[in-house]
């Protein structure tokens, strides 16, 4: 029975401002996001295969055609499968190309023993969704499928091709699902531009604020900081130790802060985010900031809050050490691994050659962690499509009232970086609002809000619909 599109979303409405699992549709995307979560796709022990398989009988049941459900899988990776799942739409030549939802069933690894609960259940406690997987990213994915049977099932057909691919190895492994696409199958994920996470709405003691759209990410680069000498007795210490070498280049690299480097998405990002930020003298520091990225004042100021720190420049940290080969030995060798997440416009050669400096004559050598690489660090930041701020702005209105929409550069890492490297715009947009860093990704006891899981559901399913069908039937 094919639910009346209108009536069907205002349902949706009606039901994610209560925050309450109530409509048929709900319901649909409640089961799918369970099924996620209780399938374990960690790089090393889970099956993203499984994952997708799973997604795909569910479109094949919906009548989708067995050519629109394609399971793909790498050669050599029975584990790390993909799903690309094609809605057709009204074909001519003057026909959109189409529009690309995108969302990675892969999670990060979490033991048992850590969590108070089993993480590949989902639970629903105190207002929250709990589990692996329920912010980080089988939310979106959840509610992409269901949006997508919810279309099948009103028989929409959109004036454009709405293609959802499901991926692996977005949180690490060595089957990275979407570059494998683009480089083996870019013709069945080829788009106008893409949705993807990284976005999300803010809220400020349960009150949203505003609807962020992720134009630009930073770029995850890891150098290894070694440290080596002949070594000797540790009955007779001496001043050229490994360890103690190690220790203070380390040291120099926390003592230094990139310079700001502002870029159009986060310029925009702090012009907007000062209207709505509630502390006055952040506020008045992202004024001041975006007139003069050189003030020290405001960048002293923003660089009190480590996100904000972030968003203002490239930033390395140390994450490992290792180092000494006998507990009655002076250390021959010692290393440290140091995790970079670089301005998208930057370089290889300049973040090396930074630190090169920074680590002076310590005598530690910084060699890049991986391939060779030579210039830029990431793609360009995607200017934001004027048809998707329009359709964004306009829904945020009506679901949260008058707040604004946001463009920014997330400060972590996603596949768009992939997906922009191949000319298809990518944006991070959700409709999820959380609370500062409430759903703990990748961390214990990872949760959504059940209200915010529901209003995005609702929110995806207006937007993508408002992309993809401007033909009235």
């Amino acid at each position: 029975m094919r639910r009346p599109p209108v009536l069907a979303i205002a349902a949706l409405l009606a039901s994610a401002s209560a925050g309450a699992q109530s409509s048929p549709h709900e319901q649909l995307a409640r089961s799918i996001y369970r099924e996620l979560i209780e399938i374990n796709t960690v790089d090393s022990v889970g099956s993203v295969t499984k994952a997708a398989e799973a997604m795909a009988a569910r479109f094949k049941a919906a009548g989708f055609a067995a050519n629109d459900v394609q399971l793909l899988i790498p050669p050599g990776k029975p584990n790390k499968g993909n799903l690309v799942v094609r809605l057709r739409g009204r074909r001519g030549a003057n026909a959109p190309k189409p529009l690309l939802l995108l969302a990675h069933l892969d999670v990060v690894a979490a033991l048992r023993s850590d969590w108070p609960r089993d993480p590949f259940t989902l639970f629903e406690e105190n207002g929250f969704f709990l589990g692996r997987g329920t912010a980080d990213d089988k939310a979106m994915a959840s509610m992409f499928v269901a949006n997508l049977l919810g279309m099948k099932a009103d028989g929409v057909v959109p004036d454009r091709d709405i293609i959802l691919a499901l991926t692996a190895d977005e949180e690490g492994g060595d089957a990275n699902g979407v570059r494998w696409l683009v480089a083996q199958h870019k013709n069945l994920i080829d788009a106008e531009y893409a949705l993807n996470e990284g976005g999300g709405g803010e809220l400020v003691n349960g009150k949203p604020i505003a609807n962020d759209i992720q134009a630009a990410e930073k770029v995850s680069v890891n150098f290894t900081f070694t440290a080596v000498n002949t070594g000797g007795h540790s009955s007779m210490p001496r001043p050229d130790n490994a360890i103690y070498e190690l220790s203070k280049a380390l040291l120099k690299v926390a003592d230094f802060q990139f310079p700001v480097v502002l870029n159009d998405v986060t310029k925009v990002y702090f012009a907007k985010a000062a209207t709505v930020e509630p502390r006055p003298e952040m506020a008045a520091a992202m004024k001041a900031i975006v007139a003069n990225p050189k003030d020290a004042k405001a960048s002293a100021t923003l660089s009190k809050d480590p996100r904000l720190a972030s968003i203002l420049r490239t930033t390395c940290v140390a994450t490992r050490l290792a180092g000494g080969h006998a507990y009655n030995a002076l250390p021959q060798t010692a290393t440290a691994n140091v995790n970079c997440r670089a301005e998208p416009t930057s370089t290889y050669e300049y973040v090396k050659s930074t630190l090169e400096r920074v680590v002076g004559d310590t005598g530690v050598k910084i060699t890049f962690l991986g391939q060779n690489q030579t210039g830029p660090l990431g793609a360009p930041p995607s200017a934001v499509n004027p048809e998707l701020l329009a359709a964004v702005t306009s829904i945020t209105t009506k679901m949260w009232g008058n707040i604004p929409v946001i463009p920014f550069m997330v400060t972590g890492a996603t596949d768009g970086k992939y997906l922009r490297a191949a000319g298809i715009p990518t944006f991070g947009v959700s409709g999820i609002f959380a609370e500062g860093a409430e759903n703990n990704m990748h961390g214990r006891d990872e949760k959504l809000r059940v209200k915010s899981y529901y209003e995005g559901l609702a929110f995806l399913d207006q937007l993508v619909r408002a992309l993809a069908v401007k033909t009235k039937t």
